[in-house]
């Protein structure tokens, strides 16, 4: 995947001598390149409006190329309508800083939203813009120009900046009265009231889609649909790190499209794991990141209630690929847990895309785990060439089944169908939205310290501490390692034979053991997990999923039998029904 990032702090330096001493203005500014533009940076006029940009941005006039990507991963001034954007790379990820400057008439009508801003008669500059979904639009009468500038959290600033640097030429033309005619209230109606999509989506599909950068035009969906084996297309409708330029995402788009029997597949591409190189990122404190997954959900969901795409969707969050770790593992995972948490709150389903060896591994590993909501759909990116629903080594079989997966199989390639060529990634689908998983049959989770009357045994040998503040309860056992088992055991009435997560807790220090074995009396026989108690104290631990057989017993066993130095530790033990 490509992804070409300017530093935020380089480029705006860069602006900040461009914009020395520029002010906001509410009458026309007849500026000249060497009145306002300094060395490193340079003036960009368009039909008479004028902005300072740092000399090192790219300028595309789409009218000369009109097939042009436009993309946000560089920075680039664009001048003109932006065309059917078929040829952007379907891999392109991240996003910095970029500006479109279009004629405002009846195309790009169709684009102004309810946050809009529009300047005064004569004015550059609209001192009210605000952001939405992380980029600033404004409607310059005095020019007849629609202005977009696409940022990110970081280079936020640096958008500002140019937009506050725009002056007017004296070759400056006005709007059409018409086309800005009582704009917000005309705009805030029709957001009241989208277009909406043939239900749910993607709904029921098992089949062949494609995702693509920005979402194609009418006429080269209408003919891939007649003569392509896809029906479902991705579309990134949300998100701080999406890449291209939306100029055909409109309710519109999707009311066509879902008329025509296509189904969409809504992507989020915004937090990437901390310890990724993309950015934005997601943070590393894990309650932070859950916090992060809600906004997200909340700036997903509006993003698809202006398209029209209703409640009982999925809405994908695409994580790109990332180094795994514990730490980076526990915050993706708490973000995406924040995530499906708020999507169920507003009424939708929660999905997410990421590679299989990064994401989905991680997802999958915590299927069981109770500290995580588990998502509705998962979609696998494994370029296997296969068009299935198969994870492979990185999701067990078991897992996500029942109409809940996708798999990019396949990506970036060229696809040309009817004549028309677009630059793709390929899917496979097997979802449904009216099928989640069953909650188990019964919630249960008991805990057992080593002071529950009745549910903790030991021999004499085992001597009890107060000494670690890491502690459960009131204090711990603890034990000097022999050449014999002599275990500490926890007892515990399982109320139904099941699959249960066995944790423990217990406190670390750099004395106690890097080796004490945990016996877990499963139903198949006794299983033996290490645990290094030097390490990772004063929190659950998880040893596993086990299927435990009904009834009262001894269930888990703290062993002194260990070729491991220093005491084992034996403090409280969870059983959580899986």
């Amino acid at each position: 995947m490509r992804r070409v990032l300017a530093g935020a702090a380089v480029l705006a330096a860069a602006i900040s001598v461009a914009v020395a001493g520029s002010s906001l203005v509410t009458a026309p500014t007849w500026a000249k390149p060497a009145d306002a533009a300094t060395a490193g940076s340079r003036i960009v006029g368009y039909q008479g409006y004028r902005v300072v940009v740092p000399a090192s941005w790219q300028v595309v006039d789409l009218s000369a190329e009109p097939r042009a990507c436009v993309r946000f991963d560089r920075p680039t001034v664009y001048l003109g309508h932006p065309g059917d954007q078929s040829l952007c790379p379907a891999e392109l990820v991240g996003r910095t800083a970029a500006l479109i400057i279009e004629p405002l008439d009846a195309v790009s009508a169709g684009r102004l939203a309810p946050q809009t801003a529009v300047t005064a008669a004569g004015a550059a500059v609209a001192a009210d813009a605000v952001s939405r979904d992380d980029a600033i639009q404004v409607a310059v009468r005095g020019a007849g120009v629609l202005v977009t500038a696409a940022h990110t959290p970081d280079t936020e600033a640096l958008v500002r900046q140019i937009l506050a640097s725009a002056s007017l030429g004296r070759d400056a033309k006005p709007s059409a009265d018409g086309l800005l005619a009582a704009p917000a209230t005309t705009r805030a109606a029709t957001a009241a009231a989208p277009l909406a999509a043939a239900g749910p989506q993607p709904g029921t599909y098992t089949g062949k889609g494609f995702d693509t950068c920005a979402a194609p035009s009418q006429s080269t969906m209408n003919t891939w649909r007649n003569s392509s084996p896809y029906r479902a297309v991705g579309i990134y409708i949300s998100g701080a790190s999406r890449s291209c330029s939306q100029p055909n995402l409109t309710a519109n788009w999707v009311t066509n499209q879902t008329a025509n029997g296509w189904r969409l597949i809504p992507i989020e591409l915004g937090r990437q794991a901390p310890c990724g190189t993309r950015l934005p990122k997601m943070s590393a404190d894990a309650t932070t990141a859950r916090s992060q997954g809600v906004t997200a959900a909340n700036s997903a969901v509006s993003a698809a209630q202006a398209l029209g795409i209703p409640a009982g969707s999925a809405i994908y969050n695409d994580i790109e690929q990332y180094p795994s770790n514990a730490s980076c593992k526990a915050a993706v995972l708490s973000f995406l847990s924040g995530w499906t948490e708020q999507l169920h709150v507003r009424g939708y389903l929660s999905g997410m895309y990421s590679s299989g060896s990064s994401g989905v591994t991680d997802v999958c590993s915590a299927y069981h785990d109770s500290r995580y909501t588990r998502l509705d759909h998962l979609w696998i990116a494994w370029w296997n060439g296969v068009a299935n629903t198969d994870a492979g080594p990185y999701c067990d079989a078991s897992y996500y089944t029942n109409h809940r997966r996708l798999h990019q199989y396949s990506g970036d390639v060229l696809e040309t169908w009817g004549g028309v060529q677009i630059n793709i990634d390929r899917n496979y689908l097997d979802v449904s939205t009216s099928v989640t998983d069953p909650p188990p049959p019964t919630s249960w989770s008991a805990i057992v310290d080593n002071t529950t009357a009745g549910g903790f045994t030991a021999s004499a040998n085992w001597g009890a501490s107060a000494f670690s503040s890491q502690r459960y309860g009131t204090d711990y056992r603890f034990a000097d390692p022999v050449a014999a088992s002599d275990p500490a055991w926890y007892r515990v009435n399982i109320p139904e034979t099941a699959a249960y997560e066995v944790a423990i807790w217990y406190p670390a220090n750099a004395g106690y053991n890097e080796a004490t074995p945990f016996i877990v009396a499963a139903s198949g026989g006794n299983q033996t997990v290490t645990v290094n108690q030097r390490v990772n104290g004063g929190q659950w631990v998880s040893l596993g999923i086990f299927t435990l057989a009904a009834g009262d017993g001894d269930k888990v066993g703290v062993s002194r039998w260990t070729t491991g130095t220093g005491y084992v530790i034996a403090d409280a033990v969870r059983f959580t029904r899986v």
